[in-house]
């Protein structure tokens, strides 16, 4: 666990936020030396925290102890250098038993997934995170998608709470976010309170974000191609329009495209793109599937496309220094 607030180290877009995959070895089971090899060249690519276990690591796909196992495994692999942040979810009774389990591997928060299936309404779902806020020392993370929708006044009574400190949105409703974010604001409940774009390859979707003025992202791509991913988070966060459009056409775009080719895409293509660069991560498990083997061959293409368009891209950004 790491001494600062969580709140202030993500507050500051330092790099792209990492949500590694899970690691499976041949006989199935979770490889924990691979994991802690993941997190740890991700960190050393200058991913701004780690977020353990949720959506891209297969949370649905772990038991409780392995579970605990991986979220330890990246508080080991981190050493204190980035906050670790860790999936938990569920019904509220075992979302409590994933956080707590959490807690005791040394996470600096949670992310907290929609309940199990059932569609609630706003009464139940602010009980539902107050009680898993409470059951912990931890700072949590409220995830916004699928069948956990909150309205404006939702979060702000959520925001009221000490250790809800942030909504990721994995929605897509941008005039629900701006009215979320304005009536947080105009309730005055807090400052730091904290926003991110969570929609699968949420670059994507940057430039619109922050035009609201959410800065904060996961980055799926970051788990493959960490230098992609790098130079996209500083283009966008230094307004370098020509570096994001260039990736934007030539390889986010595209790579959406090709995710969205098949159902569960958003972790497989993933955990299929960390094969390619070398980390034998192993396949994911069921009920999702792999990617086709043209799939995977095309997102090989598209990731040597995005380095010839960072190669490009260097010559001229060095000209215009030697210029200045």
């Amino acid at each position: 666990m790491t001494s600062a607030a969580l709140a202030v180290r993500l507050g500051v877009p330092s790099g792209p936020l990492f949500f590694p995959v899970t690691p499976y070895g041949p006989d199935g089971a979770v490889d924990l030396d691979m994991y802690r090899t993941h997190v740890r060249r991700g960190v050393e690519a200058g991913a701004a925290a780690v977020f353990a276990c949720c959506g891209t690591g297969e949370f649905h796909a772990l038991a409780p102890e392995e579970f605990e196992a991986c979220v330890a495994a990246a508080v080991e692999a981190t050493d204190g250098r980035v906050p670790v942040v860790a999936g938990a979810g569920y019904g509220t009774a075992l979302a409590v038993r994933y956080a707590r389990a959490a807690e005791r591997a040394g996470a600096d928060g949670l992310l907290a997934m929609p309940p199990y299936l059932v569609v609630a309404g706003q009464e139940g779902l602010l009980r539902h995170y107050t009680e898993l806020a409470d059951a912990t020392s931890l700072d949590v993370i409220v995830y916004q998608r699928d069948n956990a929708v909150f309205t404006p006044e939702t979060v702000v009574a959520l925001a009221r709470h000490p250790k809800v400190i942030g909504l990721k949105d994995g929605l897509g409703d941008l005039d629900l976010m701006q009215r979320t974010v304005s009536a947080v604001r105009a309730a005055g409940v807090r400052d730091d309170f904290l926003y991110f774009n969570g929609l699968p390859t949420a670059e994507l979707t940057m430039l619109a974000y922050r035009g609201i003025g959410i800065t904060l992202y996961s980055s799926a791509v970051f788990c493959f191609a960490p230098e992609i991913a790098q130079a996209f988070h500083t283009a966008v966060n230094t307004g370098d329009d020509t570096t994001v459009n260039a990736l934007l056409d030539g390889f986010y775009r595209p790579l959406v495209e090709l995710r969205n080719q098949g159902r569960g895409y958003a972790v497989a293509l993933v955990k299929a793109g960390v094969r390619l660069r070398g980390l034998d991560v192993g396949e994911v498990r069921p009920p999702l599937h792999e990617p086709t083997e043209d799939h995977v061959k095309q997102l090989a293409e598209l990731i040597e496309r995005a380095a010839e368009l960072l190669e490009s891209a260097r010559p001229a950004s060095a000209s215009e220094e030697q210029g200045a």
